[in-house]
């Protein structure tokens, strides 16, 4: 996957524009000297998934153009504790006014990456993929799911226009899991997918018989029932696991024979990642 700079440049701007508030950084200006230069280096402070590089090097580029920039490591690579991740030379002033913007964004998105990479590493093997969902912090979306790939993981739907996704209040709304399917598979174009939710295995016989799903979410499924509906489904639909997973339970989640298994913990709870900046001048 790849980030437009655009779309970076927007994310990062509103993120300098919060913290610059109506004028600009304060200590800086009166502290520091406007010709005085620095070098920062980043560093990890623990061991995990880097992800978010190029968006933190983004503040300082957008907070002044002087800045000289090095990198050690790509968004992706396994990084250990104590590793120097990059190098910035420039105006010592702009250094700091982008510092905290740069290490916010660097520290959650490798915090999702590295994650997502624990949860990865744990279903290897068998054949399940885990995803993301559309549980993310407003405004972040892309960067959160950009950080999931870097994790190693699959990325479900970015937003309500990229597929079709029938969920229990559509369902209850249209009067059923066959007048939704139908509907759905009469009006839909020929490119988007088509996904429906289910919370009993009498939904999935149901879903099964009408055949018009692409994929079948199982929603809160046990992993008994889950195995259950593996072999009910014998293939005819993919099969997505979700809700309730955590860290303790995807592996037997994995076991069951689900082709993918959604995980909101990795956007909406992902703990930071933590990161240094020390100057050097």
């Amino acid at each position: 996957m790849h980030l437009s700079p655009l779309l970076i440049e927007d994310a990062v701007k509103a993120a300098l524009k919060e913290d610059l508030g109506h004028g600009f950084d304060v200590t800086s200006q009166v502290l520091i000297p406007a010709q005085e230069s620095a070098r920062g280096v980043i560093k990890a402070r623990q061991s995990g998934r880097l992800s978010g590089l190029i968006v933190a090097l983004s503040a300082f580029s957008l907070t002044d153009v002087d800045f000289d920039m090095s990198i050690n490591f790509e968004d992706g690579a396994e990084i250990q504790a104590g590793d120097m991740i990059a190098e910035i030379q420039g105006p010592a002033r702009s250094l700091l006014t982008a510092e905290r913007v740069a290490l916010n964004f660097l520290g959650h998105m490798s915090g999702v990456a590295t994650l997502t990479a624990k949860y990865v590493d744990l279903v290897k093997d068998t054949g399940a993929e885990i995803c993301d969902t559309r549980k993310t912090l407003p405004g972040l979306r892309l960067l959160q799911k950009y950080s999931v790939y870097c994790g190693g993981g699959a990325n479900h739907r970015f937003g309500l226009d990229d597929a079709i996704l029938i969920k229990d209040n559509h369902i209850a709304v249209m009067g059923g899991i066959g007048q939704a399917l139908d509907q759905a598979y009469m009006l839909a174009s020929h490119t988007k997918k088509i996904e429906i939710e289910v919370d009993t295995l009498a939904q999935l016989e149901e879903a099964l018989e009408n055949g018009k799903a692409d994929i079948i979410m199982l929603d809160n499924f046990d992993v008994q029932t889950l195995k259950k509906a593996v072999k009910l489904a014998n293939g005819q639909a993919v099969l997505e696991a979700s809700g309730g997973v955590n860290i303790e339970s995807v592996r037997a989640i994995a076991d069951t024979g689900v082709n993918y298994i959604s995980v909101g913990a990795l956007t909406h709870s992902a703990p930071n990642f933590d990161f240094s900046l020390d100057i050097e001048i």
